[in-house]
């Protein structure tokens, strides 16, 4: 069909007419902002606008299964983005939240008044082991923090067998010649979205602090290593939990070692029939996600043994050697906060209410093998009831507060400032009664959603008003330091102090000093 000359006027006229509305819309609405991919629409309260579920990346299916990320598709009009995108899949759905394998968003909280100047980013990576999680736990509501002056954001990345199924079939069609670690590169596509579009919410692209717990502290201090995320933040905050190193006194099968992540992909496509097929990987992409969820039935207790999918030193998103990294000063020479809660292992202990004595015995074996005795000794236990406690501070130490000092030892060898802490603060709430200052307990003071009715008080609201004045004092100058709040001093080997966040605020030394230095030794030997 031939346009005519007038015709073909009117159709642009009529695009352009239609274009010039939209741009209109967005500069008269300060809800609505322009991305690289088109127009979001979001909501303001409280002196805070919030945007929920934008995608950053393609949805993960079909043949895009156990692949990079690729870029999301662009759209017209204004796309509303005011409820949370889906969590990806994993263990134990819940009804209360909505679960698909296009699970790639994520959500951005930005003061709604006019700044100056641009806004330092800070960029939370949930926990969860790898297997469990979501941007969509109010926990990580990030109202609160942006209040503070600054742009949060939150982002979902693959989990489990679906985030870090390392298989060498996989390798072979993958242009490196690798694969898992689909979840860490999910991360890492996620920095590269704040890139290019968080200027748009008024934040700052050249001071992004990326941030996590658990899991999230591990891909934090992953990230610092991994040679694709040059330049993609200036600032780094890990609570509870290293690069890997310490993550194997939790599980034996959390080492970042690929040989044995392929021969657990290898048995996952057992598991699945899909083994003996044709063709393997177009039969394992066949699988629904929970199919692949349920058959890989990944067990994150202290005391399991099944299979277990996280992100392993694949010589291409991660060093081979991160020990060998950390030495040879090959991480990113950013400022960083590190450090764990005094309590790190009660949460994991909860699923085995009684350990015995000989359980905890056989559990150090499983751990420090022909060391176990030695370990023993610096955390003892003689009688049943003293196992689960030996066991607490065995997890708090190897597996959190020693790589939370580690980390601080190499930045301090690439003159980049390092600050470590101890929380230590037991609020009034029905979990820590029970279990004290808990893996994840700090959570509620970072990000400021406490409730009277769940057990805080003034006491709790006063410290996480100074713990996010120093998170965010960090994220806007690489110092956590700022008037009216205790002096935090810089990590240095040589005194080894740490801050403690706790009922008082004060500066500790040598923490776990003795426990800390007897892994050091037995690790310099492997």
């Amino acid at each position: 069909m031939k346009l005519t000359k007038n015709l073909i006027i009117v159709l642009l006229t009529g695009w352009l007419l239609l274009f010039a509305g939209t741009v209109s819309a967005a500069e008269a609405d300060p809800n609505v902002i322009s991305l690289d991919r088109g127009l979001i629409s979001g909501v303001t309260a409280d002196q805070v606008r919030t945007f929920l579920g934008i995608p950053y990346a393609a949805p993960p299916v079909g043949p895009l299964r156990w692949q990079p990320p690729q870029p999301a598709a662009a759209w017209s009009g204004i796309r509303q983005c005011t409820t949370f995108g889906p969590s990806c899949p994993q263990p134990r759905q819940t009804d209360a939240y909505t679960y698909s394998e296009d699970c790639l968003y994520l959500n951005v909280w930005a003061p709604a008044a006019p700044s100056a100047e641009k806004l330092p980013v800070m960029v939370w990576i949930h926990g969860g082991a790898f297997n469990f999680g979501s941007t969509t736990l109010p926990e990580y509501d990030g109202k609160n923090l942006a209040a503070q002056g600054v742009v949060v954001v939150t982002l979902n990345y693959r989990l489990g067998p679906l985030g870090f199924l390392v298989h060498p079939l996989l390798a072979a069609e993958s242009p490196q010649g690798t694969s898992g670690n689909y979840g860490l590169l999910d991360q890492i596509a996620a920095l590269q979205w704040v890139q290019h579009n968080i200027a748009a919410f008024g934040g700052d692209p050249d001071r992004v602090t990326i941030f996590g717990q658990s899991a999230g502290s591990r891909s934090v201090s992953l990230l610092l290593l991994s040679p694709m995320t040059d330049g993609l933040f200036q600032g780094a905050i890990a609570e509870s939990g290293g690069p890997i190193i310490g993550s194997e006194y939790l599980s034996p099968a959390f080492n970042g070692d690929p040989v044995n992540g392929a021969k657990m992909g290898q048995e996952l496509a057992q598991r699945l029939g899909c083994d003996t097929e044709n063709d393997v990987l177009a039969a394992l992409r066949s699988q629904s996600a929970a199919e692949v969820i349920q058959a890989a039935a990944c067990s994150t207790g202290l005391f399991d043994a099944g299979l277990f999918f996280a992100p392993v030193f694949d010589s291409w998103v991660l060093p081979a050697d991160p020990r060998e990294a950390l030495r040879d000063i090959r991480q990113h020479k950013v400022p960083l906060i590190a450090g764990s809660t005094k309590n790190e292992g009660t949460l994991y202990l909860m699923q085995e209410p009684d350990v015995s004595l000989n359980k905890y015995r056989d559990f150090l074996q499983s751990r420090f093998g022909a060391n176990a005795d030695r370990a023993g000794k610096l955390f003892p236990a003689s009688v049943d009831q003293e196992a689960a406690p030996a066991i607490d501070k065995m997890v708090t130490v190897a597996a959190n507060a020693r790589p939370a000092r580690l980390v601080a030892r190499a930045m301090e060898q690439a003159a980049a400032p390092a600050y470590l802490y101890q929380f230590t603060r037991r609020p009034d709430t029905s979990l820590a009664r029970r279990i004290g200052a808990h893996h994840g307990v700090e959570l509620a003071y970072v990000f400021g959603n406490m409730k009277d009715a769940d057990g805080y008080n003034s006491a709790d609201r006063e410290l996480s008003r100074i713990i996010m004045s120093y998170w965010v004092n960090f994220a806007r100058t690489g110092n956590p330091n700022g008037a009216g709040l205790p002096y935090w001093p810089v990590y240095r080997t040589t005194d080894d102090q740490n801050l403690e966040l706790g009922d008082a605020i004060i500066v500790n030394k040598h923490l776990y000093k003795a426990e800390a230095d007897f892994i050091d030794q037995i690790e310099s030997k492997q």
